[in-house]
């Protein structure tokens, strides 16, 4: 477990640090409501190579960006209401594509997630500071 204190300002290092010292290409990010998780993730997908536009996906549930490599893949399955609507979207396809899989909100589905995947904490400190845990 390594654990950071940043702000937006160093986004880039921690995001480089993330995909640095990561493991999995499967990758949790857990934290409140405006934690920054989206903002990480855009940070991330830039590094991974990718010149797309990032966005949160909460209504489509899964956005797809392209580097070099091939996919990246965004989840955001704050508004799906069981596993059953995560299997209907094929996540385990994903899951298992070998591509990177970004994923918030991923309570729903833990019991599908592989051992391996990556766990990012993001908490939120009074001073508009953030305290980032990697598991």
């Amino acid at each position: 477990m390594k654990q950071k204190t940043y702000n937006l300002q160093d986004i880039n290092k921690v995001a480089q640090e993330i995909i640095k010292e990561v493991t999995s290409k499967i990758i949790i990010f857990n934290g409140e409501m405006g934690a920054g998780k989206t903002t990480l993730i855009k940070k991330i997908v830039e590094l991974l190579g990718s010149n797309d536009h990032v966005s949160s996906p909460t209504f489509s549930l899964v956005n797809e960006y392209k580097n070099k490599e091939g996919s990246i893949f965004h989840f955001d399955l704050y508004r799906i209401n069981d596993i059953e609507e995560a299997y209907q979207i094929g996540i385990e396809d994903y899951l298992y594509s070998g591509s990177w899989c970004l994923i918030e909100w991923p309570d729903k589905i833990i019991d599908l997630l592989p051992e391996e995947a990556a766990i990012i904490d993001i908490k939120v400190l009074f001073n508009e500071e953030r305290v980032l845990i990697i598991n």
